[in-house]
């Protein structure tokens, strides 16, 4: 004969599995933007509606996202301030011209211009790397950085990953009522 209290106690345990089961169920995730697809041609005529300036053209990016890419044309200049990124990766892919890349050693004076976004004068021990078409560099996070295209044409994507999804940009308060 069956103990009552051992049949409700393995009814009991097969419905706890069963809801575990049924948690662990893992499915993979839904997209969460379109497939962004670029053709040569539609890239070549943003490189060109870029220029002659010093200009950037924001492809991906904003509130919830890890990754931000970006075109970006520079001619004849040169960043005001080295950097550092706390929680950001940097990845540069040259479409045309050249630039002057100084990479690693120390921030100098570094202030604080954002949380975790590090701006300094100049970076002492750094390595200067010259770039042009066609080449990829990545630059991880707590890496000093500076890019000078003086006397030069530049134009690169700029791809920056994230640690973590990007703040919604803060809602002014709502206008009182009269």
């Amino acid at each position: 004969m069956l103990n009552k209290p051992s049949v409700a106690s393995t009814i009991f345990l097969l419905a706890v599995l069963h809801q575990a089961a049924a948690q662990s169920e893992k499915k993979p995730v839904r997209p969460i933007r379109d497939v962004v697809v670029m053709r040569a041609q539609s890239l070549s005529d943003l490189q060109k509606k870029l220029q002659p300036g010093n200009k950037v053209e924001e492809l991906i990016g904003g509130p919830g996202m890890e990754l931000r890419v970006a075109i970006q044309h520079e001619n004849n200049s040169t960043a005001a301030n080295a950097e550092i990124h706390d929680a950001s990766d940097d990845v540069y892919y040259v479409l045309d011209g050249t630039a002057t890349l100084t990479l690693g050693g120390t921030l100098e004076s570094p202030k604080e211009i954002e949380p975790g976004e590090w701006r300094g004068p100049k970076i002492t021990g750094g390595q200067k790397v010259d770039i042009a078409k066609g080449d990829l560099v990545v630059v991880p996070r707590g890496t000093a950085h500076h890019r000078s295209t003086a006397n030069q044409d530049f134009t690169m994507i700029l791809i920056k990953i994230y640690a973590d999804p990007r703040p919604a940009a803060p809602t002014p308060p709502p206008k009182p009522t009269p």
